[in-house]
C-alpha cells in the first residue's frame, strides 16, 4: 500500500448524532490524555510520539478503507491524545470520548458488559435513563452502519440494530445502536443522538456529530500540552469566528476522497526547514486513485511522513541546530540533540494555541493563532 503522509493538526469524529438541528453553537471542553498524570516535559513528548507511531503503522498496515482504531487503554486512559467530556441520558451520566476525526461512529461501553476493557469512569448504565430508546434495524440510522443485523430473540430485543464496528488494527465493539439525550458543557442539551452501547468491545457513514447535528462547521483550539488549560471543541460556529484572533486567517480546500469519505484530505504541496524548501515533488503527497494522500488526524500529536521525506526534514532540521544528536538508541523514537550545559540553542517553536475551523459547507480549512482557553 502507498505510504500516507499524515499532517497533525487534529478534530473530530469518535461521536455520531440522530437528524436534528443545533439551535446554537456548541461547546465541549477537551482535556489532554496525559493531564494531571505528573509527567515531565520529556516524558510527555515521548510518550506521544509513541502514541504517534503506533497509530500511523495501525493506518499503513491497514486496507484503505478501514475505519481508524480509537486506541487501547493504559490504567484506564486512552492512548490517544484528546478527550471530549460530555454525559448521556436522563439524569445525566458522564463519559469521556476519544476525540478523532479518523472514525465517525460515536460508541461508548455500556452495562451489563460481558466483555470489556478497564476505563476510568463507570460504564454507561441504559437502564436507568428515562430518555434511552433502542434502534430498529430498519432504521436509517441501522442501514448506515458498515455492519448490523436485526437482534435475534434469544439474544437481543427483536428488531433491535445490532452493531459491529471493527477498526485497522483487528479491535472490534459490537453492541446496541441506541438513542438518547447528550448533555454538553454548560448545561446544553441534544435530544435523539444516536450511539454504540458497546457490550463486547475488544480494545477501544453519516453518523458522525458535525452531520447528526446537520452543522455547516466545527472547529477546535488546543492549548500547550504540558499546562493546566482545556482544549476546547466548538460546533456551529458564528460568522465571526475570527474576531479574536492573533493573526491573519489562512485556508486551505478540504479534499473528497469518495474511497474513504471518513478522512479529511488536505492538498500538501511541500515542506519548508526554516528558509530552505526541500526537494520534494507535491505528488509525493498526492492523492491517487483513493490511496495515498495527506489527512489531517486528531488523534495523532506528531506528524507523521513517508520514510524518504522524512529523512529528508531530520538531515534539513540537524543541519541548521548544528548540534550533535544524541544515539538513537538512548532516545528511541525521538531525535535529540546534546546541548551544552548553559546554553539555550535556538530552534522553532512547536505551534500550538491555534484555532482551527474545519468548514463543511464551502469545504474549507482555516486557521488562526489564538488564545485558546478564551474562546
Amino acid at each position: 500500500m502507498q505510504n500516507l503522509a499524515f499532517v497533525i493538526v487534529t478534530l473530530l469524529a469518535a461521536l455520531a448524532i440522530s437528524r436534528c438541528n443545533a439551535a446554537a453553537t456548541v461547546r465541549m471542553q477537551l482535556t489532554h490524555a496525559d493531564a494531571g498524570r505528573g509527567l515531565a516535559a520529556r516524558e510527555l513528548m515521548q510518550r506521544m510520539a509513541l502514541r504517534s507511531k503506533a497509530r500511523a503503522a495501525r493506518r499503513l498496515s491497514s486496507s484503505a478503507s478501514a475505519p481508524v482504531s480509537p486506541g487501547t487503554y493504559d490504567n484506564g486512559v486512552p492512548t490517544t491524545e484528546y478527550l471530549v467530556h460530555l454525559a448521556i441520558g436522563t439524569p445525566p451520566q458522564p463519559v469521556q470520548l476519544t476525540l478523532d476525526t479518523g472514525s465517525d461512529l460515536i460508541w461508548t461501553q455500556c452495562q451489563p458488559c460481558p466483555a470489556c476493557f478497564d476505563q476510568a469512569l463507570p460504564y454507561f448504565d441504559p437502564s436507568t435513563s428515562s430518555t434511552l430508546s433502542l434502534t430498529s434495524c430498519d432504521s436509517t440510522l441501522c442501514q448506515g452502519l458498515p455492519v448490523a443485523s436485526c437482534g435475534s430473540p434469544k439474544f437481543w430485543p427483536n428488531q433491535t440494530c445490532v452493531y459491529t464496528y471493527s477498526y485497522g488494527d483487528k479491535s472490534v465493539t459490537t453492541g446496541f445502536l441506541e438513542v438518547d439525550k447528550f448533555t454538553f458543557g454548560a448545561g446544553a442539551s441534544v435530544p435523539g443522538v444516536a450511539f454504540g452501547c458497546g457490550l463486547f468491545n475488544n480494545g477501544p457513514r453519516p453518523l458522525s456529530l458535525p452531520s447528526q447535528l446537520q452543522v455547516g462547521n466545527f472547529s477546535h483550539c488546543f492549548t500547550a500540552v504540558n499546562g493546566l488549560k482545556p482544549s476546547t471543541v466548538l460546533l456551529d460556529l458564528p460568522a465571526d469566528l475570527y474576531k479574536s484572533g492573533r493573526g491573519a486567517v489562512q485556508s486551505t480546500p478540504l479534499i473528497q476522497n469518495p474511497a474513504n469519505p471518513t478522512f479529511y484530505y488536505l492538498s500538501l504541496k511541500g515542506i519548508t526547514v526554516g528558509s530552505t524548501r526541500l526537494p520534494v515533488p507535491e505528488s509525493e503527497f498526492a492523492l491517487k486513485n483513493g490511496t495515498g494522500g495527506t489527512i489531517i488526524d486528531s488523534g495523532t500529536a506528531f506528524t507523521s511522513l513517508p520514510t524518504r521525506v522524512y529523512r529528508l526534514v531530520r538531515d534539513a532540521f540537524a543541519a541548521q541546530v548544528k548540534l550533535p544528536v544524541v544515539p538513537s538508541n538512548e532516545t528511541a523514537p525521538l531525535l535529540c540533540f546534546s546541548a551544552p550545559p548553559r546554553g539555550k540553542p535556538h530552534v522553532p517553536k512547536l505551534q500550538q494555541n491555534m484555532h482551527v475551523l474545519y468548514d463543511l459547507q464551502n469545504s474549507k480549512l482555516s486557521f488562526v493563532p489564538a488564545q485558546c482557553d478564551k474562546l
